[in-house]
């Protein structure tokens, strides 16, 4: 086939006939009013954008009503940008609004923050072309560029800036120090390096320092921390607009007690300038500041000269007036409650002001309609009409598109993903439309029609029709029945796993296991005879030291919440029976587990086909990158799927982490096979949610999907039962309904089962019988521990999803006094952006009374109530309703499941927060988060006065979990632990509290591996002495918990590689190594190849070195005598001892001793 060009540049060119935009450039350059154009819907805007600018070579600064507009139309932006201008997508940048009321005493989201400054960064450095904003965007005052600029930063390898000054500038630029890096916006020290990760770049990056001169700059890798590969230079911008130094917080102290001077404002002031007098941050800090730092500069003032695009410039005056009125209102309100705060002129522009600014700047107004402004002088109009929707009636659009063609209308059909693209080709194909196709490494068909369709990858909200310049543009959305999707930037974060056995967050007074003596209490490190050790307390007061090499027998004691051990007596025996007894169920449980593994792996089942090109297609239609854990998932799947053994596989992942897109491919893979597919769901509400996500997933593709529960009548029930028994249904999503005896498949090969643990009793047995006939796969939310997964394996069939792919974290968590205003605020700031609100009250009997007040706080907004006394029925109708946006505010107990996904629900507000444990707080907080929306969570408490001592406890735990520290970790642990409890059946929980969730898990893995392998081997530790200063100096690592955790990685090293890969690890993360690390790392090796050949002692006396090896030791006689025989430095000595003589530096020592050991292994 021929390869042509391609012409989706040249066809969307078209609308130049319809609009000139050289004349409407210059028009718009002329002084005098503004030009209008009209006529232009939807992502006709988009593209008209993109023409402009083409025309005019300078920034075009888009404004809409709307921020959640304005996220669209960037999307749109981009893509018509890239295919006529061949841009690249990050020269379209968004300008976000704050998205959180100035009068609230919060400070901005993070996220905001950045992305507002990285707009800033890229218009000052000429790297954005077309900037999208809101209207409330583009009203906030800024800093000046100036001001700005001082803070930017480049650096390239050989410049020469000293160590300090540069922590000193990413500090003040907003970088916020954490070890390790594991988000945009951190950075941390370790002697001569810096590591930071600017929002500009995809990774972090590791700055090496010689003397004040940049040596090294390489890119490093989130989850493991190891260098990839060189750069050249690195861009560090600010990560907020305004850079807040000490002196400026000092400065704002002064005035602020001389500007609300007044009695009222005492109790507000106090705390604020408590911190800001010692240079520190304070909530809402950014919105008081202009009081001592006024605020000159607009977003115009950043892209001068520029050209500005008003969008509904009538809808913008009027939205200008209404947020202008909020404004005052809430600041009166704010003044009115005792609260510090500065008029609404002094943070953005009012209405005069901000049509001053129009005034100045030339422009171009858009309107949908025709001229809404007469005396406008130049006015241009595109006649465009949005593209008609097609709801998946594909022979009608075949239809229309051989009447294009017939009229020499060019049609464009856009994919969002090349998957699709891909479908869309093959549609044209089976309905013999002549066709081109412009994406993917494929040649372009050749026709001899010039008007055929072209087929190109690109995202679209929706489509458009220009009939004077005879071209359609359709979307994927316009073809099939497809919600909208606005992907968010892909964000890397470091792996989050919230197992803690590296001893993260370890403090005095946690309770910590010793392998040896049982559960003690951590009271810190001290120094004994020059060796760093770690001191544990025992019941009684007992003391043991523990060396700080020898951190593999000690492991954090890990167990639910609020789980308080009894300490262990030294020498005592009550720690040795509940080990053993612990070992003994172990070790019965699994023996039970590889009986039913054994069992399934006998039965016959359908061995699924390989992957189809339609299989290919739908994978490649998924809109968003799959994490690495999905596509494990995927090729476990369908590995079992092939396989003739009947498949029982567990996928484990939170809500939002990609589950549902995992057993979609899976049941297309069985669909494409000839095979049905049931998917169970635990509820109806779960269920209708399902239903609604494979029917927009599938619907490309001719595959029949219905739906069995309660939402649906009796006549239709029997219509789809009937359906499924004669085939003509193909998946069918139900509840246990579907395991009803009136339920016949035609040719069942698939079940999907989501939350088996929600099922009863006869349920499960049902599952049970199915299991060892057809292909199952069980999903849970519920996660599970990493560890458990591994001491499992070759006994459960298991995948653990456990990357998000969002920025999951990324929710703002606030932890406030109960107000009305805040539940105010932030009800009213969720709607105006179009989303909903979750409000937790988990009292039944005064919970009206709160949807209540909410409804008289927010007249508009449309309140439901959902409680566990309400009828099964009546909760199901409530959250339906929720779910289509019937309510904007939900008011519940924490009954509301944990499974349901609602994209538009994005603010939660939990009332009495203190109330809650850690964990209950972590599950409520996931509900929110799951678009690509900023989510907002508000725990509410009662004034400190009115708490019992425990309840300030709790307290001071979730402020710690509010900033994402040690609390949210443990929350995390809380839930995998839940997880494991559920997994392995509640007779282990007693197990798992006895001794600990780290050593039972040891224990486990131990044992499977003795019942697989059939060899019961004793424990066997090397000990080594050989007298070397064997320590990580806190020179080399200063900070004491990274330090213990270092420790702890290579005392419990199990192979040579692991220790070659420390030695790397630690040489690249911290510079050269002293000569007290490397000992310390032989001294791992030792031990390693030790405990691999039986060695119970390695020790240095006056004769040489002693290498004594236990009766059972795995060494080969033979290799021993030819050692002795031709090595003059080895001999024997009783009783099982080999003798070295050696000499020389504890490095030589080591390196002979490792080589002896070697020499000896069996093969």
């Amino acid at each position: 086939m021929e390869v042509l060009e391609k012409r989706v540049p040249k066809i969307l060119s078209r609308i130049a006939g319809v609009l000139d935009f050289r004349r409407i450039a210059s028009e718009a350059l002329k002084p005098g009013p503004d030009v209008v154009v009209s006529g232009l819907p939807g992502s006709a805007r988009a593209l008209f954008a993109a023409g402009l600018w083409q025309a005019l070579r300078r920034p075009l600064i888009i404004v809409t009503s709307q921020d959640r507009s304005a996220a669209t139309l960037a999307s749109d932006v981009e893509y018509f940008h890239s295919a006529l201008n061949d841009a690249p997508p990050n020269r379209v940048s968004t300008f976000p609004a704050w998205e959180s009321d100035p009068y609230a005493g919060l400070s901005p989201h993070a996220d905001t923050q950045q992305a507002r400054a990285a707009t800033l960064w890229r218009l000052r450095h000429e790297q954005a072309d077309i900037v999208v904003a809101s209207l409330r965007s583009i009203l906030t005052r800024l800093p000046t560029p100036a001001e700005f600029d001082a803070f930017s930063l480049q650096i390239a390898v050989g410049d020469e800036i000293g160590q300090e000054l540069l922590v000193e500038h990413l500090t003040t630029a907003g970088y916020i120090r954490q070890e390790p890096v594991g988000a945009p916006g951190e950075f941390s020290v370790r002697g001569g390096i810096v590591d930071i990760f600017s929002p500009l770049m995809r990774n972090p990056v590791r700055i090496e320092f010689f003397g004040d001169s940049v040596d090294s700059l390489r890119e490093f890798d989130l989850d493991d921390q190891r260098s990839r590969s060189p750069v050249q230079k690195i861009a560090i911008l600010p990560m907020q607009e305004r850079l807040i130094g000490r002196d400026m917080l000092r400065d704002w102290a002064t005035r602020a007690a001389h500007y609300w001077a007044g009695d009222a404002f005492t109790k507000d002031l106090t705390e604020r300038i408590a911190f800001a007098e010692n240079g520190e941050m304070f909530p809402a800090a950014q919105f008081l500041l202009p009081l001592a730092n006024p605020l000159e500069s607009t977003l115009l003032d950043y892209a001068d000269p520029c050209m500005l695009i008003l969008d509904e410039p009538e809808m913008l005056r009027e939205a200008h007036n209404g947020f202008w009125e909020l404004l005052e209102q809430r600041h009166q309100q704010t003044l009115s409650a005792g609260n510090v705060a500065l008029p609404p002129d002094r943070l953005f522009l009012p209405p005069q002001e901000f049509d001053e600014l129009l005034a100045r700047h030339r422009g171009v107004r858009l309107h949908e309609l025709g001229d809404a402004e007469p005396d406008m002088a130049t006015h241009f109009s595109a006649a465009a009409q949005p593209a008609p929707k097609w709801h998946g009636r594909i022979k009608d659009l075949a239809a229309a598109l051989h009447d294009a063609c017939r009229e020499g209308t060019q049609v464009v059909l856009l994919g969002g993903a090349i998957g699709m693209a891909e479908r869309l080709r093959d549609i044209l194909h089976e309905y013999e439309i002549p066709f081109r196709v412009e994406f993917g490494d494929q040649p372009l068909r050749v026709t001899d029609e010039a008007a055929a369709p072209i087929v190109a990858l690109g995202r679209l909200s929706a489509g458009i029709r220009f009939p004077g310049a005879a071209l359609d543009i359709y979307a994927e959305t316009d073809i099939f029945d497809e919600t909208e999707h606005l992907t968010s930037p892909h964000r890397r974060r470091q792996r989050l796993s919230a197992f803690i056995s590296d001893l993260q967050d370890l403090k005095p007074g946690d309770y910590v296991v010793h392998v040896d003596h049982g559960i003690g209490a951590y009271s810190g490190l001290t120094v004994v005879h020059d060796r760093e050790c770690m001191v544990l307390v025992y019941h009684g007061g007992d003391r043991l030291y523990v060396p700080l090499e020898r951190l593999d027998l000690i492991q954090k004691y890990s167990s639910t919440e609020g789980a308080k051990p009894q300490l262990d007596k030294l020498g005592g025996t009550s720690w040795i029976q509940r080990k053993t007894r612990v070992k003994r169920a172990i070790r019965d449980m699994a023996q039970e587990l590889l009986r039913l593994y054994a069992q399934r792996k006998l039965a016959n089942g359908h061995a699924f086909g390989a992957d189809t090109e339609w299989q290919k297609e739908f994978e490649e239609a998924f809109q968003y990158e799959e994490t690495v854990d999905q596509l494990a998932a995927i090729a476990d799947i369908k590995r079992d799927m092939e396989s003739p053994v009947p498949m029982d596989r567990l996928i484990c992942g939170d809500v939002g982490y990609g589950k549902t897109e995992v057993a979609m491919r899976a049941a297309f893979k069985a669909v494409a096979d000839g095979k049905q597919v049931a998917v169970l769901a635990p509820t109806t509400v779960l269920c209708y949610q399902h239903f609604q996500t494979f029917k927009e997933r599938f619907a490309a593709f001719p595959v029949k999907i219905s739906m069995l529960s309660r939402f649906i009548n009796a006549k239709e029930q029997k219509t789809v039962t009937a359906d499924v028994e004669a085939g003509r249904v193909d998946i069918v999503i139900g509840t246990h309904r579907l395991l009803s005896k009136d339920v016949k498949f035609h040719d069942l090969g698939l079940m999907i089962v989501d939350e088996e643990q929600r099922f009863g009793v006869s349920h499960k047995e049902r599952l049970k019988q199915i299991k060892t006939q057809v292909d199952v796969l069980t999903l849970t939310a519920t996660p599970i521990p990493r560890t458990l997964n591994m001491a499992l394996s070759g006994l459960r069939d298991m995948s653990v999803i456990e990357t998000p792919p969002r920025d999951r974290l990324a929710i703002q968590t606030a932890v406030v006094k109960f107000r009305t205003a805040v539940i105010e605020n932030a009800v009213n700031f969720e709607l105006e952006r179009g989303g909903q609100v979750y409000v937790v009250h988990n009292r039944v009997e005064s919970i009206y009374s709160l949807a209540n007040l909410i409804q008289r706080l927010c007249p508009r907004a449309r309140v439901g109530v959902g409680h566990a006394q309400m009828s099964e029925r009546e909760l199901e109708s409530v959250m339906t309703r929720f779910m289509h946006h019937e309510f904007d505010v939900l008011v519940a107990t924490t009954i509301i499941e944990n499974g349901l996904d609602i994209p538009l629900a994005n603010t939660l507000v939990v009332n009495r927060a203190d109330r809650f444990g850690l964990a209950q707080l972590y599950q409520l907080r996931g509900r929110v988060g799951r678009s690509n929306r900023r989510a907002y969570a508000y725990l509410l408490i009662p004034s400190d006065d009115s708490l019992t001592p425990i309840a300030r406890r709790r307290l001071a735990a979730i402020r710690e979990f509010s900033e994402l520290g040690a609390g949210f970790r443990l929350a995390a642990l809380d839930l995998e632990l839940r997880g494991a409890g559920n997994l392995l059946g509640g007779q282990q929980h007693g197990h798992i509290e006895a001794i600990g969730f780290d050593l039972y898990c040891q224990l486990l893995e131990r044992t499977v591996e003795e019942l697989r392998t059939g060899i019961e081997l004793p424990e066997v530790e090397t000990a080594v002495n050989l007298k070397a200063d064997l320590k990580i100096p806190a020179s080399f690592v200063d900070d004491e918990l990274l330090r213990l955790r270092m420790y702890k990685r290579i005392a419990s090293s199990r192979s040579e590689s692991e220790v070659d890969e420390l030695y790397r690890e630690l040489e690249d993360r911290f510079g050269d190594l002293p000569l007290p690390v490397r000992n310390l790392l032989e001294y791992a090796r030792l031990r390693v190849l030790g405990r691999a050949r039986g060695v119970t002692a390695i020790e240095r006396t006056a004769h040489g070195v002693d290498i004594r090896f236990h009766e059972t030791a795995r060494i080969d006689p033979q290799q021993m005598i030819e050692l002795a025989s031709h090595r003059e430095s080895v001999s024997f000595a009783p009783p099982a001892t080999v003798r070295l003589k050696t000499s020389g530096s504890p490095s030589n020592v080591f390196v002979a001793v490792a080589d002896v050991l070697r020499s000896v292994a069996a093969t």
